[in-house]
């Protein structure tokens, strides 16, 4: 079997990369999130992560072609049988087409698309309590999942910031642009009969026990490593 995946797709905050995190750890899946790449690059200062830092900290889209190049890219150096989890990608129909595109160019399969839906409420509280270590990027929440000393990294002793992403006008224009973005993405993946609606405001372990009971009925054991769904 060759390239296959499935999406993880949501409003910033939905719990994707979280629920991307479990699932990775039962299945044979690799995470594949295209936030924490681009991250990455504006953290290194490569040309891209210039051109993605701007439309980041105003909580626009980074351009199509931009983020489709980086993925192709990414999966021609991978190996040529992986299972892949993308996690917040694609986000516009542009990108679903152009991915779909190469996808059919190398005989690759999206099999399943998992929308994770939660309230604008739940967002806000989600990611306007968020605090990322400097030093090491752990993740915390001041009231969720508090340090032990307010501030500072229990993993390294780091300082907590706040992402300028994760500011309430950011987080605002975020939701505004992705229901905009999304609203036909969503209806292009529904209309193939593979786009699963997941009611992401429970706990973790609840979600991800729907999404694993999901793929073990899609794949009946054609995955390899499958586990935990119940």
């Amino acid at each position: 079997m060759g390239i296959a995946a499935i999406i993880l797709l949501g409003a910033p905050g939905a719990g994707k990369g979280t629920i991307a995190a479990a699932i990775a750890a039962a299945t044979d899946y690799a995470h594949f999130s295209t936030g924490d790449m681009l991250r990455e690059a504006v953290k290194q200062g490569t040309e891209l992560g210039r051109a993605a830092e701007a439309c980041m900290q105003q909580g626009s889209l980074v351009p199509d072609d931009v983020i489709v190049k980086m993925v192709i890219n990414h999966l021609c150096q991978g190996p040529a049988d992986c299972h892949y989890m993308f996690d917040g990608f694609p986000r516009t129909l542009a990108q679903a087409e152009l991915l779909d595109s190469h996808f059919k160019s190398i005989q690759a399969v999206l099999s399943s698309v998992f929308l994770l839906e939660v309230t604008r409420e739940v967002v806000l509280d989600r990611l306007t309590g968020r605090r990322v270590c400097r030093k090491c990027g752990a993740i915390f929440h001041i009231r969720n999942l508090p340090p032990k000393q307010s501030g500072v990294c229990d993993v390294c002793g780091g300082e907590l910031v706040q992402r300028p992403d994760d500011k309430q006008e950011t987080i605002i224009n975020r939701l505004d642009v992705f229901q905009r973005q999304t609203e036909n993405l969503i209806a292009y993946y529904d209309r193939q009969g593979i786009l699963a609606r997941v009611d992401s405001s429970r706990q973790k372990n609840e979600i991800v026990a729907d999404i694993l009971a999901m793929l073990t009925k899609i794949f009946s054991g054609k995955v390899s490593r499958v586990s935990g769904a119940s």
